[in-house]
């Protein structure tokens, strides 16, 4: 389950800029690809072996950080995440980033709390514009063959 999350999480990170331009015949992993600003993020998924769970039947709900977003940590960790020896740190912040099921905007609430694939819950608010644990959804409702991908602004980390 937590590589299924894993891969989610990467795969609709991905797909959300590329969602724009065609419908929702390409699951999490191909929009995200095709979208062109989810390179890290894709690079994440594959480095962590989730991709098969990514284009796996869902479906999920991929709360995906741009390549701006994975810019913005501190210089090398994205370098070190990569690494084989980090692969389940990497997994854990991946499926962190995605929730079982298809979570359209209009079922969200402020101050809801929603399991993620990686086990913990993430708080989602409403009020001033959508975010997931801070991060801002500056895209919402890109749906794939498999889900649907929300554009945040930041990387989200799991506490621990």
């Amino acid at each position: 389950m937590l590589r299924k999350t894993f891969f989610a999480l990467t795969a609709a990170t991905m797909i959300s800029g590329a969602a724009f331009a065609g419908g929702h015949s390409k699951d999490i992993v191909d929009t995200a690809v095709e979208a062109g600003s989810f390179s890290t993020l894709v690079a994440a998924v594959e480095a962590a072996g989730l991709v098969e769970t990514l284009k796996g039947e869902g479906p999920f709900t991929v709360f995906a950080p741009t390549d701006e977003a994975f810019a913005a940590l501190p210089e090398g960790t994205v370098e070190e995440l990569l690494k084989p020896e980090n692969r389940d740190q990497l997994t854990a912040i991946l499926t962190y980033h995605v929730v079982p099921g298809k979570v359209m905007s209009t079922d969200l609430s402020n101050g809801m709390e929603a399991a993620t694939v990686q086990g913990s819950d993430v708080t989602i608010m409403t009020e001033g514009g959508v975010t997931v644990e801070e991060a801002n959804v500056v895209t919402a409702d890109i749906e794939t063959s498999n889900g649907v991908i929300h554009v945040i602004d930041q990387v989200i980390l799991p506490e621990g």
